[in-house]
């Protein structure tokens, strides 16, 4: 069993209500061999809801802010606790996540500013399953041969 983006197998959780389907995510859900989440959702934010990056606050800690200056690092960091809870009661051992996503980016997130730059880090849900050892891809990086194995 592994962990997946929610919003990669189709479901409309997105901050917008949209979704990212891919397919090959998709594949594997359908097979029953990965569990979906939402970390925002599971954080207790709504779908839809404003959008939102981690902005640099000068200190070593995250901070998660809404394009309308609100500050959802708390939810955040619930929805990343809960996911893990999850995984942890699954055993698994893989992610895939969202890319760029506050929450689920892994490697490349948005800069803060809201504009569509992008800077090297980790979204909070990405962060706190790579340091408990879950290995954690995006749809973005997924070997090949990994989708083999599930599929």
């Amino acid at each position: 069993m592994i962990i997946v983006s929610a919003c990669l197998a189709g479901v409309n959780c997105r901050y917008n209500g949209g979704n990212n389907k891919d397919d090959r995510v998709l594949e594997i859900v359908k097979e029953g061999r990965a569990m979906l989440v939402c970390p925002e959702q599971l954080g207790g934010l709504k779908t839809p809801r404003e959008p939102a990056e981690i902005v640099d606050n000068g200190k070593d800690d995250k901070k998660v802010m809404t394009k309308l200056n609100q500050d959802v690092t708390k939810e955040f960091i619930k929805g990343a606790e809960e996911t893990l809870n999850i995984t942890k009661m699954l055993n698994c051992t893989i992610a895939i996540l969202k890319s760029r996503s506050p929450s689920c980016g892994f490697g490349e997130i948005y800069d803060g500013s809201f504009s569509g730059k992008k800077k090297k880090g980790n979204g909070l849900t990405a962060e706190i399953l790579s340091s408990n050892g879950i290995k954690v891809y995006t749809e973005e990086n997924l070997p090949h041969d990994l989708l083999d194995k599930f599929l």
